[in-house]
């Protein structure tokens, strides 16, 4: 009897023991997950660098999804473009959210434009800010002496990222200090409308930083994909080239712009034809992209400069935004 008491006892004491080791562990794990909880919800402050196409769509969809914004840009008068863009553009996705309730849809737009702000002041922007997000001119000194300018300005748990669609994202990066909280936020035009987000992890770019770039991508309603930092990412890396070979094409006679448009809109299911995608985007930007991707792999054929696009390039012909490209736009 008394051996049974002394190890009913003893049972009972580990049992005590093994409960108290247990609960300890869960407090430690949910602080562990509650801090893993607060770092992937830290991007809070954004500041967008480029009040152009691309820097006005971000900032307005960071703004929808009640997150405080601030749009940047040395030019005045793209800072007052990008303004009214941006209010007709959240007047038309209100209208289409509530279109048998106009207080909401004034109420939807009043809020997106209360986390709105704009600034010329590109040092006092990025001075309280979790993410800055680079949207300017696709040179690789322009974006670098951009980084190089705030690194030191910005606090230093932020991060910075690039819009870039076809330069080296680690290039862009090496002239900061923080290159663990560096990587690619790669947006489609137009940004309002595109899921999609690719997020460019370099060699350098911290776990961390990774995991909050994801996080924030899906916090404001975008499709995220991470790809290597390599020309073109995943989308542009298939997308330009078939551009260009659709040029090429033309050039040799084998089919005109508008059967060919026709060959892939019907033949693959793709809303758009190669050439209409390629008016739409804008032919300076693919001429852009292929000879840069041409200057760092010059043996890489299909990166070859092609006569026709340079052509209309040269004459100003730009696709939809200068009235004629591939086609003419013009009323």
């Amino acid at each position: 009897m008394s051996v049974f008491i002394h190890t009913s006892l003893r049972q009972k004491s580990f049992s005590s023991q093994l409960l108290y080791c247990m609960a300890n562990i869960f407090k430690v794990l949910s602080r562990g997950l509650a801090t893993t909880s607060t770092a992937m919800s830290s991007i809070n402050v954004v500041t967008v660098v480029g009040a152009g196409i691309m820097g006005s769509g971000i900032a307005q969809i960071v703004a929808q999804n009640g997150k405080k914004v601030t749009l940047v840009d040395v030019n005045k008068d793209v800072l007052q473009k990008a303004t009214k863009n941006i209010e007709n553009s959240l007047h038309r996705v209100a209208k289409k959210l509530h279109k048998d309730d106009a207080a909401k849809a004034e109420q939807t737009v009043k809020s997106a434009l209360e986390n709105l702000s704009f600034s010329s002041d590109l040092h006092d922007s990025v001075k309280k800010t979790d993410l800055v997000i680079e949207a300017i001119v696709e040179r690789l000194n322009a974006k670098q002496t951009l980084f190089a300018t705030i690194d030191s300005v910005a606090p230093k748990h932020t991060i910075f990222a690039t819009n870039t669609s076809s330069l080296p994202v680690t290039e862009i990066g090496s002239v900061i200090n923080r290159k663990d909280r560096f990587g690619g936020l790669h947006f489609f035009n137009p940004v309002p409308v595109m899921k999609l987000v690719e997020v460019v992890r370099t060699d350098e770019t911290s776990d961390e930083t990774y995991k909050q770039m994801m996080a924030w991508g899906r916090s404001i309603g975008k499709t995220c994909i991470t790809c290597k930092d390599t020309p073109g990412f995943v989308v542009n890396r298939l997308l330009v080239p078939q551009l260009g070979e659709a040029i090429r094409l033309l050039e040799r006679g084998v089919a005109s712009a508008r059967d060919i448009d026709i060959a892939m809109k019907l033949g693959a299911g793709h809303p758009m034809g190669p050439f209409e995608l390629a008016d739409y985007v804008g032919l300076d930007t693919t001429k852009y992209i292929l000879d840069g991707w041409h200057q760092i792999y010059p043996n890489v054929e299909i990166f070859d400069p092609i006569e026709t696009l340079n052509k209309l390039v040269a004459q100003g012909k730009l696709g939809v935004k200068s009235g004629e490209g591939f086609y003419n736009y013009k009323k």
